[in-house]
């Protein structure tokens, strides 16, 4: 029974310790769907190179030789000549790893968002007592969150019954028999969401009165009278077992159920101290309408199982008719409730260690068993259809487990190293991959790549991380740190399948993602620094971002380049490397993207300046090229330090301290606002030495006046001149050549 009520009260709501979430951009369900069933259309390809054999020789030159053409890309496959077949050299009976669990849909930005809001509609019929059940309408559950979308864009439900809207709003959530359709339509809404959506709406502008005091009175009870409270409790039943009308219901929850309590109290006038089998004669408090203020129709009174505020069934913001059979929240409750965030999205550990034979079975057997085939005889088409389509559905179940960023240094490395030829040192065929410039233990080492100035193994990017794939196991969007170059090469197995966005539409690509689900960056703004969210490639070209797609086979590398935001997913059991290289065209990019770090908050992996003085004092090395891009980057870098230093002594700081800066922990010189890994400058205050700054935000520092604060360097122009004049030198020979 609908009921229409102007509503004058006030409703008291916990202020929320956020601003309020923006609206996103909602996607049609029909937009990805031919004739109600979901489609894939895959992006155009990557391209493809094939070096030759004298081309093969030199990595950094031969991807400098391509970069032009494949950075337009994003990513690019190299297929190695066929005679350059490296040794696998993992010992398989050693080698133990502990995989991610991933829950497929639940990675998915709209999917996930769409998840949310599921929850929340479940939690706010649990806390008024009633169970949820997701309804199913032409053999798939009903996306109940679009159909909340649609009916809210189209004006509302009573705009779109008057206006007949419902055969709209059915073609825009993609059912073909939209006649039929638009009534069941019609009754989920009116049944699920409609009562949510008043709720929601009188949230905006209308808030409870003041709690009216209450009153003290003696009851008699009768232990049969409706009065007495049912303390029966209910969960929340999402097993259409329990009904008849199963059919049109989901069987298995999108979501976990059980982190709402049903122990509390629930019915209509009632004590905390009562209980069925108590006299019939019990001394209790007289509770009063917080709204209406009256006592009575006592009978129509609930109490709330949270903060035992007292209402008539009649007075709520949406009446009720009958007693809820469950535990039973009052509006401020129940808003409260809905209001509270979510906790930060991860993927969890497998509880147990496998080894390579034992997940290569468990991949196998689960492959062949979901496309009802042996593995070998699946096209990578229709794993990439499925793949897509499972996660996009709110009612999917698939996992997946991954052997994610294993490290080399624990576990060895896929390729040949000095270890592999103990005892086979006159084995000229492991000896010549062990120093092959491919080996990606050795290319970010290289002599034109600038991470060879790096004294750290920083795992991951100097140093290779493997990869333990079955079918569907996800890598979701993200570029590299510092936005340097990536090389992934497939040892073995079948394909895994990757799609690029190249560097220059990163920001219009992060644009989208956050249109697309501000929900999920309202509460995790860093959301694509976690790894852990994807986003239909269809959408992303929909919003004109390139996105181009390549299936890399054993044998087979794939090249990210800078700033290119990159996924995928992995079509079976399979074995793969990675590792960051630096040539000297990406040290430009690297102090940009320490700019853009430090605008974020983003937390470096090294010092940017660090390492530009570490090439500068080793450059007999450089060639003229790269003594170019030095010079050019140490311009910039001087050109920071001479325009904010001079902000800084033109505030009054007098005092100044020599301090070598590489000599501290990385956590122990960051700027305290911007988290960058301080140099060549800082500031601190006499009132905490500890705290520093970097240039950009001395007077955030503290409230102490500048006569305390205290500017910190590690050069004088003096000691760095030479080296800069040598450089220069250097450069210079490329310009005359």
């Amino acid at each position: 029974m609908s009921v229409k009520r102007e509503i004058k009260c006030e409703l008291e709501i916990d202020e929320p310790n956020q601003k309020e979430c923006p609206e996103g951009k909602f996607i049609d369900p029909v937009s990805l769907m031919e004739n109600g069933k979901f489609i894939f259309n895959a992006p155009p390809e990557a391209p493809v190179f094939e070096p030759t054999a004298e081309e093969f020789k030199d990595p950094l030159k031969y991807i400098s030789k391509i970069r032009s053409v494949a950075q337009k890309y994003g990513i690019c496959k190299i297929r190695p000549p066929s005679n350059w077949n490296p040794p696998f050299c993992v010992d398989v009976d050693k080698f133990k790893f502990t995989p991610i669990i991933q829950k497929l849909n639940e990675q998915d930005a709209i999917t996930r968002v769409k998840l949310n809001f599921l929850e929340k509609i479940a939690k706010y019929w649990h806390l008024q007592g009633i169970s949820f059940k997701i309804p199913v309408l032409e053999q798939r559950a009903v996306d109940l969150y679009s159909l909340y979308k649609i009916v809210e864009f189209e004006g509302g439900f009573d705009e779109v019954c008057s206006k007949k809207k419902w055969e709209k709003v059915a073609s825009r959530m993609g059912y073909v028999c939209k006649k039929s359709s638009s009534t069941v339509l019609k009754s989920h809404y009116k049944k699920w969401l409609n009562p949510f959506s008043l709720l929601h709406a009188t949230i905006k502008d209308e808030i409870y009165n003041k709690p009216i005091a209450k009153k003290r009175k003696v009851l008699n009870i009768k232990e049969n009278n409706s009065c007495v409270s049912n303390m029966t409790t209910k969960k929340i039943k999402l097993n259409p077992d329990d009904d008849n009308d199963s059919n049109d219901y989901t069987k298995d929850p999108p979501y976990p159920m059980d982190r709402f309590s049903s122990k509390c109290k629930t019915g209509h006038l009632k004590s905390k101290k009562s209980t069925r089998s108590k006299p019939a004669v019990n001394y209790i408090e007289k509770y009063c309408c917080q709204k209406c203020g009256r006592d009575k129709s006592e009978k129509t009174i609930l109490i709330c199982d949270e903060c035992d505020s007292s209402f008539h069934m009649q007075c709520l913001i949406i009446p009720l008719t009958t007693v809820p059979k469950g535990t039973w929240r009052c509006d401020k409750c129940v808003i409260n409730e809905l209001n509270k965030p979510s906790d930060a999205f991860g993927f969890q550990p497998a509880q147990r260690q496998y080894t390579l034979q034992q997940f290569g079975e468990m991949a196998d057997k689960f492959k062949s068993k979901y496309f009802n085939m042996p593995v070998h005889l699946v096209p990578t088409d229709k794993v990439e259809q499925e793949y897509w389509k499972i996660v996009s559905s709110i009612d999917s179940t698939v996992k997946a487990e991954y052997g994610a960023d294993i490290h080399t240094m624990d576990h060895g490395s896929g390729f040949p190293t000095g270890l592999a030829l103990s005892g086979n040192e006159d084995n000229t065929f492991y000896k010549s991959y062990v120093e092959d410039h491919w080996n990606l233990n050795n290319l970010p080492i290289l002599k034109d790549s600038v991470f060879s100035f790096i004294n750290a193994d920083l795992s991951g990017i100097k140093v290779p991380w493997m990869y333990v794939g079955m079918c569907f196991s996800t890598f979701c969007w993200h570029n590299e740190d510092h936005w340097s170059y990536s090389i992934n090469y497939s040892h073995w197995g079948e394909p895994k399948t990757w799609y690029g966005i190249p560097g220059a539409s990163a920001e219009a690509f992060e644009e989208v993602m956050k249109d697309t689900a501000p929900e999920l960056f309202h509460s995790q703004p860093d959301l694509l620094h976690q790894l852990v969210t994807i986003l239909n490639p269809n959408i992303l070209m929909k919003a004109n971002i390139p996105v181009y797609r390549t299936d890399q086979n054993a044998g087979e590398f794939v090249v990210i380049f800078p700033r290119s935001y990159h996924a995928g997913f992995n079509q079976g059991f399979n074995f793969a490397e990675s590792v960051n290289f630096a040539p000297a065209d990406w040290i430009s990019i690297g102090r940009e993207c320490v700019n853009y770090y430090s605008s974020i908050k983003r937390i470096c992996v090294f010092s940017h300046d660090e390492l530009l003085f570490k090439i500068l004092k080793s450059c007999d090395d450089l060639t003229p090229k790269t003594a170019a891009l030095v010079y050019a980057d140490f311009k910039e870098m001087i050109k920071f330090e001479r325009v904010h230093g001079t902000a800084l002594f033109d505030w009054g700081v007098t005092k100044a301290d020599f301090v070598k800066f590489e000599h501290q922990e990385d956590d122990l010189r960051q700027c305290i606002i911007c988290n960058t890994t301080l140099f060549l400058s800082a500031v601190s205050c006499m009132c905490d030495q500890k705290r520093l700054a970097c240039l950009r935000h001395f007077k955030q520092l503290c409230d102490c006046p500048a006569q305390m604060h205290v500017f910190k360097y590690r050069y004088t122009s003096d000691e760095f001149q030479p080296l800069v004049r040598k450089v220069k030198a250097i450069a210079e020979t490329a310009h005359n050549d």
